[in-house]
């Protein structure tokens, strides 16, 4: 069976459903445990400690 080309708009959405997956995957960090934990030079970590540094500001 020969190998099927995809069309350009399929293989749009195959790409983007992959970095949405992998975006979704770095935003979230839902298990506990060592291997789960973000490194603290991350860019998610410094948002999130900016956040709740305004959070605590605004109250």
């Amino acid at each position: 069976m020969g190998v099927t080309r995809l069309k350009r708009k399929d293989r749009r959405n195959k790409t983007t459903s992959r970095m949405e997956v992998q975006f979704l995957s770095l935003g979230t960090n839902v298990e506990l445990g060592s291997r789960s934990k973000m490194p603290k030079h991350s860019q998610i970590v410094k948002n999130d400690e900016i956040l709740n540094q305004l959070a605590a500001e605004a109250k």
